[in-house]
Formats: C-alpha cells, structure tokens, sequence
C-alpha cells in the first residue's frame, strides 16, 4: 500500500510500530546503518495485550450503543470504553524503549520518530477526520470547513512524538544494557518523570486557572433537528469541571474552532441532555443549549494530560530493559499498578478530582494506568513465566497486526466496502444481512444478536485473518 503505510513482509519483527507493535530486542551489531539485527523472541504478553486493547476497542464501538455500561461514560465516571485510549497509550511508551534502545544515532532515531508520527497523523486525519463515511453511509470526502483535527490515532502521536523525542534526548547508553536495581531506574531516567510533574502542572494550571466566558454557537451538524440554530452557553467561571464551562473545552473552541470538533461527545447521552439516558436518544425540549454543542474528547490540552499515560508505560518498558528477573519485574510493575489504582479512586470518591475521560483528568490517568499495569501483569505471569501462550494466540495475532485490525474492524472500513455492494437497496447488503438472519433473529433479541456479531462476525473473524497474515509473515507497519 501507499501514501504513508507499508504492508511488508518480514521474517521477523525489528521495528518498533507506535499504534500496532513493538521492537523486539535485537543482540547488538555494532551500530552500523547496514548492520542486519538478530533475529529476537518478542514479548508476547505485550503483543496480547495490544491485541485486547484493539478487541476492546472494536467490541465498545460495535455494541456500546446496545450496552451503554461498556460505552463511554456520559460526563464523570469510567465505563469499559475509557480503558482503550489509556490502555494504547500505556503500550505505546512500553514499547519506546524496546524500539529505540538499538539505534545507535539519535539523528536516525529521530528521523524515524519523526516520520512515523507524521504518518499517524495523516491516518488519524484519513480515518477520523469525517472524509471516511465507513461503514454505513456510501459516500466520503468532507468540507474543510468541518473537519475534525483530533481524534485517536493523532492523541497517539503526539503522545508517541513528544514521550520517544524525550526517551531518546536523556537515555544513556552506558546503562542500556545493565540490570540495576528498581530505585536506580527512577534515578537513571529522573529527567523523564520531572517532565511528567511538568505535564501535572501545566495540566492543573491551565483548567483551574483559565477564566472561560460565555460562548455562542450555531449547530453544523446538519442530521440535527437544531441545524442552523444559535445557542449561548453562559459560564463567566473558572476550574469548573462541568460539560458547559470547563477549560479544556475552552481551549478547543479558541484554538482548533468549534466547527473543527466531534459533533456526538458522549455527554449528549448525560440525563441532563436525553430522557433516553444513559443511551443515545432525542434531546430534551428544555435541554441545557451545551446538549447541542460539539466537544473534543482528543483535544489539545486533555492530550496533554495524556502524554503522562505514555510516560508510565516507559517506565515499565524501562523495567523490562533493566531487570532481568520476572519476579522483580512483577513486584516493581504490581506495587505500582495498584498505587495508582488506589491514589486515583481516593481521589475520585473523595471529590477532589473526579474520573473523567473526556478532560483526561489526573485521576482517571492514575486509575487507567493502574488497571493498565494490571492487566499486563496479568498476561506477563500467566504467558511469559507460566507459557500458557496457546490460550491467548487470537489476541496475540491482532496485537501483531494491530494497525490492519483497528483499520478495517474499528473503522469499519471493511464492512463499508460490503455495504457498497447491496440489492435494490442499500439496507440489503450481506453485513445487514448476517447481523439479522445469523445473529438478531436467532436470539431474538437486537442486544444480543449486536453483541454476539461484534464478537464473532468482528474480533474473531479479524483474529482468524491476522493469524493467516502472521502465518504467512506480512503485517502492516507505519
């Protein structure tokens, strides 16, 4: 393919791919540009993990709307669906160091940084940005007057960017290769965790600090029933943490432009907006005028904050790089995983700060990346120190092919290009028919039959293709 990936095929993984992969640890070569690194095992409880961050992904997009408790959650809280992002950008700064620790120039690192978040951008823009109308509506392109900036994979690569350009300017190359102690590994990259107390201040400073104005908007959205319409949102506030008035929809507004943000944020779903809530549904009649208005949920300070979620999952990439024994590592990555889990829910029900997805508040960063270290432990122990790999081979396939997956399934590219191919109407096409006949009559139950395809019509199926891919050694790289 063009235009910014490559679909190659490789006898063995030596790269590391911020949205689908990560570098295996090559044995050294002497630095050369030509130098041909040694074939090495990958982590493949890092691999698993990146392929259930994609499934979960495919599996809240695809029956989120049926069950709102694994969709987002409307404002405050944290439902299945807020674990994604964190989770990907957890994996993402584990593998930094596993790609970088053998590229002996930081001028060729960079370039290649460099390259691959340019690359991230233009998919993010591609597939996010509204051109791409996958998989129900049979039409693309979109006014530059409406697209959006931001979306997930740009989140990942400005997260990828900023966390790889720091991990190469303080790494140092005495200590890569040595097993040091875990207080040494907070000591050796101190640098790394004052830029995150930095990112911490910024963040707090800017959404407590920021005096936000009334705003007016009018409704672009032209599928709702208030197109055209003008609204006025009163606020004159500051530090507010509520949907209308809060910083980081502010600093959206003033600098992307509100025509240039997601016109469906998940607070439309919030009892204040709908009586359908917590699903989907018409607005109230006297619903607040905010209901109607876009919100950035990947906007440019709330990805700020997100950049620490990368910085975490460096250090424990660090760990791996570092300390040889599993049962070290484990004790290191536990111990930590559940202080963050603890800190972020103390500061959650305490009412100091609130679980929050949208501003990517500091203790929904602190919970999900627990969760997050959590989780791999989990895969760690029972994959790379007991070997039950077998069991867990699906996941692993669409962790290694990770980008291919989260294109043509979580976007639904794919199923738009089956949709394109209907009889006499565009409701009649095989993905609407096997929703219906194989899985929703079946059951008789819309919920159900949904959730039951997203599983096996989807994630499986995907699976199933990315272990042929992996079998026949191609995989789709940025």
């Amino acid at each position: 393919m063009k235009s910014g990936q490559d679909v190659v095929r490789r006898p063995h993984a030596d790269e590391e791919d911020p949205a689908s992969g990560q570098r295996t640890d090559p044995a050294a070569s002497g630095g050369g540009e030509k130098s041909l690194p040694a074939r090495a095992k990958r982590v493949a409880s890092l691999d698993i993990f990146r392929g259930l961050t994609v499934a979960l992904m495919i599996l809240v997009d695809g029956a989120g709307d049926e069950w709102p408790v694994i969709g987002h959650a409307p404002w405050n809280g944290c439902n299945l669906a807020d674990f994604v992002m964190p989770f990907f950008l957890f994996i993402v700064g584990m593998a930094i160091p596993l790609s970088l620790k053998r590229i002996p120039s930081r001028g060729r690192a960079l370039r290649r940084v460099m390259i691959r978040t340019l690359k991230l951008l233009f998919w993010g823009i591609i597939l996010q940005g509204g051109y791409s109308h996958a998989p129900d509506k049979l039409t693309y392109g979109i006014d530059m007057k409406q697209i959006r900036w931001c979306g997930i994979l740009q989140r990942i690569a400005l997260a990828y960017m900023v966390v790889a350009i720091l991990e190469i300017l303080t790494k140092d190359a005495k200590f890569e290769d040595q097993s040091i102690a875990s207080s040494s590994i907070f000591k050796l990259y101190c640098w790394q965790w004052f830029f995150g107390v930095c990112v911490i201040v910024i963040y707090f400073a800017v959404i407590y600090g920021t005096y936000v104005p009334d705003w007016e908007f009018s409704v672009h959205d032209t599928e709702s029933p208030d197109y055209g319409k003008f609204f006025k949102v009163v606020c004159g506030t500051r530090g507010s943490l509520d949907p209308p008035c809060n910083a980081v929809g502010y600093v959206d507004r003033q600098v992307l432009g509100i025509n240039h943000m997601y016109h469906r944020p998940a607070w439309k779903r919030s009892k204040a907006c709908t009586f359908d809530s917590p699903h989907e549904g018409p607005l109230k009649k006297d619903a607040p005028a905010w209901c109607r208005s876009p919100f950035e949920p990947e906007g440019i300070l709330s990805s700020i904050s997100a950049i620490l979620s990368t910085i975490i999952g460096v250090h424990f990439g660090h760990v791996l790089v570092h300390m040889k024994d599993h049962l070290n590592r484990l004790k290191h990555w536990i111990s930590i995983g559940i202080s963050l889990l603890i800190f972020g829910i103390i500061l959650h029900f305490a009412h100091a700060i609130p679980l929050n997805k949208q501003l990517y508040s500091f203790s929904y960063v602190c919970v999900t990346a627990g969760a997050a270290a959590i989780v791999f432990c989990i895969f760690y122990f029972l994959v790379d120190i007991l070997g039950f790999r077998n069991l867990f081979r699906p996941l692993e396939w669409i962790g290694m092919n990770a980008m291919l997956v989260f294109v043509m399934a979580a976007e639904g590219i794919f199923e738009g290009f089956l949709n394109g191919w209907y009889y006499e109407s565009t409701n009649n096409t095989l993905v609407y028919w096997i929703q219906k006949h194989i899985f929703i009559q079946v059951w008789h139950s819309r919920r159900v039959g949904v959730l039951l395809y997203v599983i096996f019509a989807q994630i499986l199926f995907w699976a199933l293709i990315a272990g042929v891919m992996h079998r026949l050694g191609i995989y789709w790289k940025l």
